[in-house]
Formats: structure tokens, sequence, C-alpha cells
């Protein structure tokens, strides 16, 4: 079997070429770095990639793509995530015509104004969202149930070795003893393991189905508190959550964004609309058609290990 895998240079790509080339697979790694140490794919050839600039020349014939590629910022220029999450995805449908498309999305694309309680598939894409990212993933999405029968995997707050976004995220918000938070600690999430995805992605780019909308997440939901108190711990910062009222967060990070997106400052807020909406509210996802269409066996959360990550 052959099969592509674009953002190989990313933490989910990357995670995805290690584990089909361990499983045998003639793997082909495109990426938007000029070059990707060969230990970070397992050993696939790679190949630079700017998917926002159109199919590449020359695609190799493979059985199926895995794309991981986008932008997984909740923070910048509504064009460029456009650009990242949909024109890319696009140019990845239109060089790889005739192979499976397994689609990596996100539970973002869930209504982000009410709470997310074990949703189904079907809750999603919806009408209006906080920001680009979660507009844009949803168009992504959109674009490739039109254009062929394909796989649509949607994770959560994916997480693990190699994570640059949610592990930095809750260590860079710690403060001296304490981790500000927004809710009450006691809403359910659901997590999803690096390990638990890759293994939907070999599912769903190797398996006998070819077409369908999955959640992807851990087995079971945990609390917020839970999680953060468990990041904490095993990164030995010697700090607890303290939790302050959704109601006087959100009017407080809607000015702070107007008051950034004034000064056009690249970096994001430390609290935004989005960020609370993910805290909050609970966002748990129902993994029914997964087990039973894909086969998908989880893993529970675990953040052990994580002091090396």
């Amino acid at each position: 079997m052959r099969i592509a895998v674009t953002g190989a240079s990313g933490f989910v790509g990357g995670a995805v070429c290690r584990a089909l080339t361990g499983q045998g697979v003639t793997t082909f790694a495109f990426g938007r770095r000029p070059a990707v140490g060969p230990g970070h794919l397992g050993g696939a050839a790679y190949r630079s990639w700017d998917l926002t600039a159109g199919p590449i020349p020359d695609a190799p014939d493979v059985d199926a793509v895995v794309h991981c590629a986008g932008s997984v910022t909740d923070w910048g220029p509504a064009a460029a995530l456009f650009a990242a999450n949909l024109t890319g995805t696009c140019n990845a449908l239109a060089a790889f015509p005739g192979a499976r498309f397994v689609h990596v999305s996100t539970a973002s694309v869930y209504d982000p104004f009410r709470p997310s309680v074990m949703v189904t598939e079907d809750e999603a894409p919806v009408g209006r969202y906080l920001n680009a990212y979660g507009a844009s993933k949803a168009a992504a999405e959109r674009a490739v149930l039109a254009r062929r029968s394909a796989i649509v995997l949607r994770p959560h707050a994916v997480y693990g070795p190699g994570d640059t976004t949610l592990l930095p995220r809750v260590l860079s918000a710690v403060r001296g003893p304490l981790l500000p938070a927004v809710g009450t600690g006691r809403q359910r999430i659901s997590l999803t393991s690096i390990a638990n995805l890759v293994r939907a992605c070999v599912l769903a780019a190797t398996g006998p189905v070819g077409s369908g909308v999955f959640n992807v997440a851990d087995v079971f939901p945990v609390t917020v508190d839970e999680a953060f108190r468990a990041i904490l711990h095993e990164r030995g910062v010697r700090a607890r959550p303290v939790y302050a009222p959704a109601g006087l967060a959100r009017p407080l990070a809607a000015a702070v964004e107007g008051a950034f997106l004034l000064a056009r400052r690249p970096e994001p807020p430390r609290v935004t609309r989005y960020a609370i909406s993910h805290l909050a509210v609970e966002r748990t996802l129902d993994l029914t058609a997964a087990r039973a269409v894909l086969g998908y066996r989880p893993h529970p959360t675990a953040f052990t290990g994580a002091a090396a990550w």
C-alpha cells in the first residue's frame, strides 16, 4: 500500500508517518519546511510543498492520503487561516484525485456558542463560529465531502509527545503558584492523545471503510480540573488551578481581542472567547460511530511522561 501524508513536518503528520512506516507502508511525506529529519518521519520520503500555492506537480500515485496539513492557531488573519485550511485542502484534493482522502479536521466545527454534550457527527458543521479557525475548518470539511467520498476525523485538543499547542499553552498560563482558568473546573471535556488520533488515521487510511465522518477522542471524558492538575503534576510544576466565572471573562476577552486587532498585534491575547468556549462549558464527543464503523478502540487520557515532552 502507498500512502501520502500532508503536514508531515508537523506534530500530527510526523506521528502518522512514523506509524505507517512502522507497519511497512510505503509512505510519501509532504510539508512546508525545506527539510525534515528522517527520524521525525520514520524514514518516509519527504518533499517540501506549500499547499497554499497549488497542487504539487508530479504527485506520486498513492492509494490514500492522510491530510494533516493546516493551521491550528485560533488567532490570526482570516485570509491566512482560510488559505491554509480551505485552499490547502482543495489543492491536496486536486493533487491526488483518485486516492482515498482522510481529512483530519477538528471538533471546533461544532457550535461554539453552546455546550457540546456527547455530540454526534451530524451536529456539525454549523452556520456560526467565534473565529476564522472554526469557520475555515468547517469550510474545508464541506469542500472535502462535496468533491468525493472521504473520511473526516474530528479530534479535540490533541496532546502528547511533540505537542506544540495544548501543553505549551497550559504551561504558559501559569503565574507563580497559580494557573488561572475560566469556568469551574468541573466541566467535562474530551481530549485526544496523539496515539489515539494516529490509530484513527491508520484505520481510516488502510481499513475497508472508504467514507464517513467520525469523532476521535480518548475513551472517556475528563474534567478540566483533572486535566490541568495531571499536566502540572507530570511536569513537576507546583501550581494549582484557580477559576474565574465565565460570565465575567467573556466580555473582557472580547474587549481585549478588539484591542489586539486594532493594534494589529500578531500574538494572541492570553484569554480569547474561543479558549473560553473550550474551557467553561462541556466539550465531549460521542465515539459510537468510530467504534462501530472504523473499529476504533481508544486508550484513556494519560499525561504520563509529560515531563519529557
